[in-house]
């Protein structure tokens, strides 16, 4: 499983808090200043691409949801990164 950036993160805290949603939820949900629709769906896409989330078509809108789990990703990183940090020691 891939670490994802800040702002993947985000927008993964977003989802998983949400269950599924569309663009416009998820940027409901940004604090202010909120960033650009399109940055929000290129972010989302890169999600996508690295099999964080999936999504149900509607037309041309998609409703987007999580693949992977905040338990899961919290454990996968939290275990990168305690063998970063202590090198297996």
């Amino acid at each position: 499983m891939k670490e994802l950036t800040k702002a993947e993160e985000e927008l993964m805290q977003i989802l998983w808090k949400l269950r599924k949603g569309f663009i416009n939820d998820i940027l409901d949900e940004l604090p202010d200043p909120k960033p650009a629709y399109n940055t929000v769906s290129t972010i989302v896409r890169i999600l996508e691409k690295k099999g964080f989330v999936h999504y149900t078509p509607y037309g041309k809108a998609h409703e987007y949801f999580p693949l992977v789990s905040k338990k899961d990703y919290t454990k996968t990183y939290f275990g990168h990164f305690m063998k970063n940090y202590f090198g297996n020691s």
